[in-house]
């Protein structure tokens, strides 16, 4: 049995167990997808799976599916964080949003010392993550988190989480992944004007930071990401 349309839905997921939809949810399905009663819509929540539910109330303001059978189980990503200092709107979203298809477990904007952005809007940010997984089929949802001062996190910095240090001074540089070790791991990447010298300076003497360069020219910050992403899951996370 299968489902043309995902919705994430913030409500417990179990056979014969009814979710009710709120007006947007309403709307879109069957204001905009024209859906009616008796179809079949994929359901997830981020924390049971992905199940397969009939519309049984069909409303123009709300509505209700009842959950029939399990289509997929939680599918967690590697313990993986993506850490990134934001950049212009649109760039950022796009960040937000291939972080989550690619399977980072959690998305943290920092603020650096050469940041243009003071704030973010998290609840818009968190929103873009449950779009990119309802459109790449996933069943986990990565939190993304308010916007955080990278000097704090790293005063807090947890001693078993190894930390991938993206540094552009290192363009050339070759640092190979696989030889990097296995465990909860971040990636850091900076800011279009990238790192300050005491941020570098830090960086490098954490003894969890493995410093490395994306190949022989500077990238973007948002392709910068997904380079690293793709470099780390390749080769220690859920690609290999």
């Amino acid at each position: 049995m299968t489902a043309k349309i995902r919705l994430f839905v913030d409500h417990p997921l179990g056979a014969s167990q009814s979710v009710p939809l709120d007006r947007d949810q309403a709307h879109y399905l069957f204001g905009v997808m024209r859906q009616a009663q008796g179809a079949k819509i994929a359901l997830f929540n981020g924390r049971d799976g992905e199940w397969i539910a009939t519309v049984v109330n069909a409303g123009k303001r709300s509505g209700e599916l009842l959950c029939e059978t399990q289509s997929k189980p939680l599918q967690t990503p590697p313990d993986l964080w993506l850490l990134f200092a934001p950049i212009k709107k649109a760039r950022t979203d796009f960040i937000v949003e291939k972080a989550t298809e690619m399977g980072a477990a959690r998305i943290i904007p920092v603020q650096t010392e050469f940041t243009n952005a003071e704030r973010i809007r998290q609840d818009r940010l968190q929103a873009h993550a449950i779009e990119a997984t309802e459109q790449c089929g996933g069943t986990f949802v990565p939190e993304v988190s308010d916007l955080q001062k990278l000097d704090r996190m790293l005063d807090s910095w947890p001693a078993d989480r190894h930390l991938l240090f993206c540094d552009e001074a290192k363009v050339g540089e070759t640092v190979r992944v696989q030889d990097l070790p296995q465990g909860p791991w971040a990636i850091l990447i900076g800011p279009e004007g990238g790192f300050s010298p005491a941020e570098r300076a830090r960086l490098q003497n954490n003894a969890c930071a493995h410093s490395i360069s994306l190949g022989p020219r500077i990238l973007r910050a948002d392709t910068a990401a997904v380079a690293a992403l793709t470099l780390w899951q390749q080769h220690l996370g859920d690609w290999t």
